[in-house]
């Protein structure tokens, strides 16, 4: 069956995700990290597209990205895909994509859904175990939206966050404070539904989620 139309609206954060190619690992090295994000950041300006979360996992990343221009996602991500890819065949001397065929988006329509979104996102390390607290992780925004240091520049803080407190410090504390809950099974559900099917959040609230084909074992979380 073929996969459904990506939904995509000017101004409403989409909630990017790619995967390496059979599921292999896409970064191999600290350089690797720091190509990719600064890759990133030139291709999001030039894409007109403000990125407010991210997280690189060892062979699958997550974006979560607002724009003006519906073509920005598309013109993000092929560029980055195909520099980063040629960048990588370089270096270890190999051939082929890096990534398995089109990215997967899900937009993020609403207030009460951004925050979780991005908890969702920058939560993945630890959901995979490769650390106890989001904070240990190097290569996600947490750091950076929490005023934790560790800043790679890229960020484009949504309105929502800036309704977070009305200084800085202010707004990285509350923005702290979200994180001293876990994630319903629920919304984590919720999310991977509309990844997986690629609606609107609000549209896969209280959908049962769909039978999942059996897969091979993968390094990393969702």
């Amino acid at each position: 069956m073929p996969r459904r139309a990506r939904l995509v609206l000017p101004g409403v954060p989409l909630h990017i995700v790619q995967r390496g190619h059979n599921r292999q690992p896409c970064f191999h090295s600290f350089s690797d990290y720091l190509v990719y994000l600064d890759k990133m950041r030139v291709h999001a300006t030039t894409a007109g597209c403000a990125i407010h979360a991210y997280v690189l996992m060892t062979n699958h990343v997550h974006i979560l990205t607002s724009f003006d221009d519906v073509s920005g996602p598309s013109r993000l991500m092929c560029k980055l895909s195909q520099q980063y890819s040629s960048y990588l065949n370089k270096r270890l001397g190999k051939s082929g994509s890096t990534w398995e065929g089109r990215y997967w988006s899900c937009l993020v329509p609403t207030e009460r859904y951004l925050f979780i979104c991005q908890r969702y996102i920058e939560l993945n390390p630890v959901r995979a175990g490769l650390v106890v607290r989001q904070d240990q992780y190097r290569w996600s925004s947490y750091r950076e939206n929490a005023g934790l240091g560790d800043t790679h520049s890229l960020l484009s803080p949504h309105e929502l966050y800036g309704r977070l407190g009305t200084s800085e410090g202010q707004r990285k504390e509350s923005y702290r404070k979200l994180f001293a809950t876990d994630l319903t099974e629920a919304e984590l559900t919720q999310i991977r539904s509309g990844l997986q099917d690629e609606l609107p959040l609000e549209h896969t609230a209280g959908r049962p989620g769909r039978p999942k084909k059996e897969k091979k074992p993968v390094t990393g979380s969702d």
